[in-house]
């Protein structure tokens, strides 16, 4: 007969003299979520400064650009350019993998299709320029302005979805229907994307004064707003439908050169003819302001209406 502290007395003998451990509930009330994840999430995490790097990425290649004009020669600049563009899009990636602007269910191939739009955004228009007069002829130029803008503008974007979360957050306590749930957080999310425009503008005008542009592209201001719909219904555990709007954008931004190429052939001059009253009335960033203006326009309405659905925003995602 073995005594209950003998080595050889089974584990489950041992593990039933082991009193359970007892669930204490959290701290002010909180309970945590299934990850972990509470309101407070966002203050153990530094995402304010993950979410300022793409800027001060961008920023940097920028201003290194503009000291070596004239100084380093184009292939020096080039690789300089390609540096930089690689230490933008590593900061972007730890951004969103931490904070509000994290999609813990991951997001598909939304990321092939934001590196369609954001490389239309900088070489689109030169491109279609040079297909609506004959070409393309060599190399066609490209307009870094946008993304910048873009880069620059992550951070106010998760500032905007760390507030947005934690309202709903606190909304999604109190009520007690997912209509009535709804009601409440539907002016949450047109305040946050209001706030998101109001910060993005400037951004983009800043952007393109610096670099000596035109103006600010409305297709960019309504590709930052896609971008922020899509991620912010991303981290919210809704991934498709902001890739469907992308998609949906990318499908457009290649149909219009790709219809132009195609009226060359004999019997086809019309396939161009909705591109060129597009292109004629609002030059060639219409493509892209329509593609992606459209789309963000869509999922907007599809985001007003996803609120309803309580349990993705149970909890907060920061």
């Amino acid at each position: 007969m073995t005594r209950p502290d003998d080595p050889a007395t089974p584990a489950l003998a041992r593990r039933a003299r082991i009193p359970s451990r007892v669930h204490r509930p959290a701290p002010s009330g909180r309970r945590p979520g299934p990850s972990g994840a509470g309101p407070d999430t966002a203050a153990r995490t530094p995402w304010p400064l993950l979410a300022q790097l793409p800027g001060a990425a961008c920023l940097a290649t920028a201003g290194a650009l503009r000291m070596t004009e004239g100084v380093l020669g184009d292939g020096t600049r080039t690789l300089l350019s390609v540096v930089g563009a690689l230490l933008a899009c590593l900061a972007l990636r730890a951004c969103l993998a931490h904070g509000p602007l994290r999609a813990p269910g991951g997001t598909g191939r939304a990321g092939l299709y934001a590196c369609w739009l954001l490389s239309y955004a900088a070489f689109g228009e030169g491109l279609l320029d040079q297909v609506m007069t004959g070409g393309p002829d060599g190399w066609w130029d490209g307009d870094p302005a946008p993304l910048l803008g873009l880069a620059v503008a992550v951070a106010p974007a998760a500032r905007c979805a760390h507030l947005f979360t934690v309202r709903a957050h606190r909304g999604r306590t109190v009520s007690r229907t997912p209509e009535k749930f709804g009601a409440g957080v539907r002016p949450l999310l047109l305040a946050a994307v209001a706030l998101f425009l109001g910060a993005l503008l400037p951004l983009l005008y800043l952007a393109d004064l610096g670099l000596g542009g035109g103006g600010t592209s409305v297709a960019a201001v309504a590709l930052g707003v896609l971008f922020f719909l899509a991620r912010l219904l991303a981290a919210h555990g809704l991934p498709e439908p902001g890739t469907v709007a992308l998609a949906a954008a990318c499908a457009v931004e290649a149909a219009a050169p790709a219809l132009v190429l195609s009226a060359r052939l004999p019997g086809l001059e019309p396939v161009a003819q909705p591109v060129n009253a597009l292109v004629s009335a609002g030059g060639t960033g219409a493509v892209g302001a329509l593609a992606c203006g459209a789309a963000a326009l869509g999922l907007l309405l599809y985001a007003v209406s996803a609120p309803s659905r309580a349990s993705a925003h149970t909890h907060p995602r920061s």
